[in-house]
């Protein structure tokens, strides 16, 4: 019996790579295992390799494997590009009809099992993923029966006999790999998980259902990877609650017509990667000198320009803080994980209207696209609050007087309107204006609402700016992180502290306005201090020594080669920073 184990399938984009592992991976999860996917694929709609890394766990897992324990290969080329991380014990299922080798490094034990000739005899070589799928089940001791209601979810509107014949392919796969296994049929068994039912998902639908409970009912989006997901979600769900989504002709029209939205008063928000938000920097100025509330969420993905569109990467993180040109308040924050997701979404949306300025919501490709297991979410959690938004009766003005929507207040936060308010008249210029939005070069007037508009964040209310785990009061290494690399770092401090280190772990949730004082003194209890990310610059290190200094002892762990860190090469990094 075994805790958890790693599953992989590989294959050529477009047939069917993501299905397998969608099917594999759902009745896993029904079953009360707790998973952590990722998917290596190609920027194109068909064709080039691709792979879905799926962790098995009887325990909660938040990171890729470092190994793997079983590869399920469609063509040669996933063998010769995966093959290095099976261990000794690993098991290849190679489809018999490409005559599938392995290299002769390989540690694995190859079996060839007829996927494509099964499917056939059965009436269709497509349900070969099928008979993958029962394969797999025969190694890992699984009863094929845990996939009937998945199958009948996905199959069921064709009929019972479609239902009847891709469970028979999966059985059929089983009793094929059973029977090469013999003996070593029970070396992979998993350990019973606990039945227990949760959520099973990737970040971006986390994200959007987050803006859904938090009161959004307009998106305006350019499709783009790896946001896209997000869009898509709420195409289907916004219109059940009045709400609409519009797929717009480019990044500046999305961004433009979210500002429209919220200043009409309806809670609306874009979603984009790098290259989008390059796009919207204007628009993003416009939203802080009209303090209008505006949330975007950005995707990171490889640069620069089109770089790697489909693979991991932190780089954005000095552009969403300077990127606008001017000075105005904005908030950046970063969730590192799918719960966390979910809440900071609902939560950008009461920053965005208490505050009157740009919330960027900071993610990343492993997080946006990575499906994992997740405690079941909690409405009751989730509060909506609209700030300074005026909602009662207002009294009558003056003659030829306006409202002061940009009335300079002792927290920097002015009354807001919704427009067609009685009383509420008011100019809105994206130029430097008076109280009433009257434009107005005038220097002293310059000077209050520059002030006014930068005071905003003084007294910023932010949930758990920085997540913690540092039980020591004098740490011989602290661990700083952002994002997706999180589960990673954990495993990594754990292998740490099994050494006899003294490992701390610190992950910031808030980018901007940075914590600099919790951060401070975290970096000040350490004697080392060692900054993971996926960029080849040191962002986030910069950030962090700009904002609390300790540059003598702060060092980079970087990757950046499209790939998401293991827990191993972090552990590594940070033994070498230790001797």
């Amino acid at each position: 019996m075994v805790q958890q184990l790693s599953w992989k399938v590989g294959g050529q984009q477009g047939e069917g790579i993501e299905s397998t592992g969608e099917i594999f991976s759902v009745a896993l999860n029904r079953q009360g295992y707790y998973l952590y996917g990722y998917r290596h694929f190609s920027s194109r709609i068909k064709g080039g390799h691709t792979n879905n890394k799926i962790r098995v766990s009887s325990v909660p897992v938040r990171a890729i494997s470092d190994d793997l324990d079983i590869l399920v290969a469609f063509d040669q080329e996933t063998i010769d590009v995966n093959y290095q991380e099976l261990h000794e014990k690993g098991v290849i299922i190679a489809d018999s009809k490409f005559n599938p080798t392995a290299p002769e490094d390989c540690k694995a034990t190859l079996y060839s099992v007829a996927f494509t000739e099964i499917a056939s005899d059965l009436g269709t070589s497509l349900m070969k993923n099928m008979v993958a799928v029962g394969a797999s089940c025969a190694v890992l001791n699984l009863e094929t029966k845990i996939f009937l209601n998945v199958v009948d979810e996905i199959f069921g509107r064709k009929g019972e006999q479609v239902v009847a014949k891709n469970m028979e392919a999966i059985q059929k796969g089983f009793d094929v790999m059973r029977e090469q296994l013999g003996e070593a049929a029970e070396t992979m068994k998993l350990d019973a998980a606990d039945g227990k039912q949760r959520m099973f998902m990737i970040g971006n639908d986390a994200i959007a259902l987050g803006a859904l409970a938090g009161g959004v009912r307009f998106m305006a989006a350019y499709p783009i990877t790896p946001a896209s997901e997000i869009m898509e979600y709420l195409i289907k769900k916004l219109p059940k609650v009045g709400g609409t989504v519009i797929q717009t002709e480019d990044e500046i029209a999305a961004c433009t017509m979210a500002i429209g939205s919220n200043y009409g008063g309806v809670r609306a928000f874009t979603a984009s990667a790098g290259p989008g938000l390059s796009l919207m920097m204007e628009s993003i100025g416009l939203s802080g000198i009209t303090e209008t509330p505006l949330v975007i969420v950005d995707t990171q993905r490889g640069g620069p320009s089109t770089g790697l569109p489909t693979k991991q990467e932190q780089s954005d993180m000095m552009a969403m803080i300077y990127g606008t040109h001017g000075d105005i308040p904005k908030i950046v924050m970063a969730p590192s994980t799918v719960e966390e997701a979910f809440y900071d979404a609902a939560e950008a949306f009461n920053l965005a209207e208490e505050y009157q300025c740009p919330v960027i919501f900071l993610s990343d490709l492993q997080l946006s696209l990575g499906k994992q297991t997740v405690e079941p979410l909690s409405l009751e959690k989730v509060e909506i609050r609209r700030g300074k938004l005026v909602e009662e009766e207002l009294p009558e003005l003056p003659a030829k007087e306006y409202f002061k929507r940009y009335e300079v207040t002792e927290d920097g936060v002015s009354p807001r309107v919704v427009p067609g308010t009685k009383n509420g008249i008011f100019h809105v210029t994206g130029v430097e204006h008076d109280e009433t939005g009257k434009p107005s070069e005038a220097a002293p007037n310059r000077q209050k609402q520059m002030d006014k508009r930068m005071k905003k964040l003084e007294n910023l209310r932010f949930n758990t700016p920085v997540y913690t785990d540092a039980p020591h009061e004098e740490a011989d290494l602290l661990v700083i992180g952002i994002n997706s690399t999180r589960g990673a770092i954990e495993e990594a401090k754990g292998r740490l502290e099994n050494d006899g280190v003294k490992v701390n772990h610190a992950h910031i949730r808030l980018l901007h306005p940075f914590p600099a004082d919790e951060v401070y003194d975290l970096v000040n209890s350490a004697k080392q201090v060692a900054v993971v990310e996926n960029n080849a610059t040191g962002q986030l290190t910069s950030i962090i020594k700009m904002n609390v200094g300790g540059a003598k002892k702060i060092k980079s762990v970087l990757k950046y080669d499209g790939n998401p860190f293991l827990p191993h090469e972090i552990y590594d990094k940070c033994k070498e920073l230790l001797d």
